[in-house]
């Protein structure tokens, strides 16, 4: 993956607030609670994670990391749906996962192997991120033993998840394909545009529509 140059006029990320000076912070402190790693985390650790975080209020089609890029952060999804996505050089992209609120977005196997990160995030819904960059959370991890052991093993989660989906996208059919989505993720069905899984799931939005409403899956 070769790094890409981004455009003067292009935003990197929306804006974001610091999270002691949201007006909602006390809302925010209690969502964070509900996210793996943090759950476990003390009053204290709790406060030094927070003294990072960023608050980002994302738009729907906003872009929160750019493909090809070396300036990493680590996003907890507050509310709303963001898509992991990569593209090749015509352009042609794949969504290759979707995640929600108490889910989080990273590029720490890339950190991990000093590449730029192979793959954009991008706030499928209206979306709040909390948000701090990579280095320093990888830091704040490094004397947590246990909270760093609970992020790695959710980031081979993640991984194995993408996996799996790529081989569903080869040897089921478009029925089993939707069967699949709406068996491990019933909750996002009619949260994400019908587009926009369609893509995720490589059938045609018209077909997609049809194999919901068949009731045969």
């Amino acid at each position: 993956m070769t790094e890409v140059k981004i455009p003067e006029n292009w935003p990197v990320r929306p804006l974001m607030t610091p999270l002691a000076n949201h007006p909602e912070r006390n809302v925010i402190r209690l969502q964070l609670q509900k996210h793996q790693p943090l759950d476990a985390l003390g009053d204290e650790d709790r406060a030094v994670l927070e003294s990072h975080l960023e608050i980002v209020e994302g738009r729907k089609g906003e872009f929160l990391l750019h493909q090809g890029v070396r300036d990493m952060s680590q996003y907890f999804i507050l509310d709303g749906i963001l898509k992991r996505v990569v593209a090749n050089q015509d352009g042609k992209e794949m969504i290759l996962r979707f995640a929600d609120e108490t889910d989080m977005e990273t590029s720490y196997a890339a950190w991990c192997m000093g590449t730029p990160t192979p793959y954009s995030i991008v706030c499928v819904t209206k979306a709040r991120v909390a948000c701090l960059p990579l280095t320093e959370w990888v830091s704040f991890l490094e004397s947590r033993p246990a909270a760093k052991q609970t992020f790695e093993q959710s980031v081979m989660k993640v991984m194995t998840e993408i996996m799996a989906h790529t081989i569903t996208l080869h040897l089921l059919d478009a029925p089993g394909r939707v069967h699949r989505f709406l068996r491990k993720q019933p909750d996002m069905v009619d949260r994400i545009p019908q587009k926009e899984l369609a893509s995720y799931l490589n059938i045609a939005p018209e077909t997609l529509s049809r194999l919901r409403h068949s009731g045969k899956i």
